[in-house]
């Protein structure tokens, strides 16, 4: 299937931008009234970076992410992957695009109760094209990476939050992903246990390259992002260099938004 590019996303400078965002605006019906999630945001990821979205709840961050995710589409303006306009793709391009380009880790975890941990990893890759004897090896590969290499057979219901969590992070890796897109991936867990998976998905970052995209009230998330993204009113109040970050109390407020 041809998804051909649309726009240079590589600069003079030869900074390369995974993900641009072009005055996106998305609005929905409430009623009689529109209501105005996104006003506006232009937006540039680098490829290879950590980047995390914060902001109170129901500042935007959460419709945001879905755009970049491509789970649902901009009212308004442009959402480019790798140079493609996602809202110009009809549905089979962008289910080929998503499975191809973009793995998901989701607070819940959304894992298939009735399946094993290595079944819901190979699902992906399945639906991908893969064999099942490839899928099973990946799969297999995966489950190590992450640290459970000796729960290959265990169910959703045999594992614990962090290890369910851990089995959606190798999903989300299956079909070597270019863009991780993280929503509150710490939501459900501990504070040690959400450690552990930060620290993990910023090794991952680092030894694969995978840009990872994460919308989160967890400001331990500041420790490990490139940069971070505040969204207060549907705007983009400010972007940070993780050095230049001080983290101000009331900055981060709520629930997931």
């Amino acid at each position: 299937m041809a998804v051909q590019p649309q726009t240079n996303q590589t600069t003079a400078t030869g900074t390369e931008y995974i993900v641009r965002c072009k005055d996106v605006v998305k609005e929905y019906m409430m009623g009689t009234q529109i209501v105005r999630a996104l006003n506006g945001v232009t937006l540039d990821i680098v490829r290879g970076e950590y980047l995390s979205i914060m902001g109170p709840s129901g500042s935007g961050k959460s419709t945001l992410f879905n755009m970049i995710g491509g789970l649902d589409k901009p009212t308004g303006g442009s959402v480019f992957i790798n140079d493609v306009d996602m809202a110009q793709l009809d549905a089979q391009e962008l289910a080929f695009l998503r499975c191809r380009t973009i793995g998901y880790i989701f607070q819940t975890f959304n894992l298939i109760p009735v399946m094993t941990a290595l079944e819901n990893v190979m699902l992906p890759m399945i639906f991908g094209g893969l064999s099942t004897d490839e899928a099973i090896d990946r799969g297999i590969e995966l489950l190590k990476l992450v640290g459970l290499g000796e729960r290959l057979h265990h169910k959703p219901s045999e594992l614990s939050g962090g290890q369910q969590q851990r089995v959606a992070i190798a999903r989300a890796l299956a079909n070597n992903p270019q863009i991780i897109l993280a929503d509150e991936p710490t939501g459900n867990l501990d504070l040690r246990t959400g450690k552990e998976i930060i620290e993990l998905l910023r090794q991952l970052n680092k030894e694969q390259g995978v840009t990872i995209i994460s919308a989160t009230h967890d400001l331990k998330m500041v420790d490990v992002s490139d940069r971070i993204v505040w969204i207060r009113d549907g705007r983009i109040d400010r972007v940070e260099e993780r050095a230049a970050v001080e983290v101000r109390v009331g900055d981060v407020e709520g629930t997931p938004g």
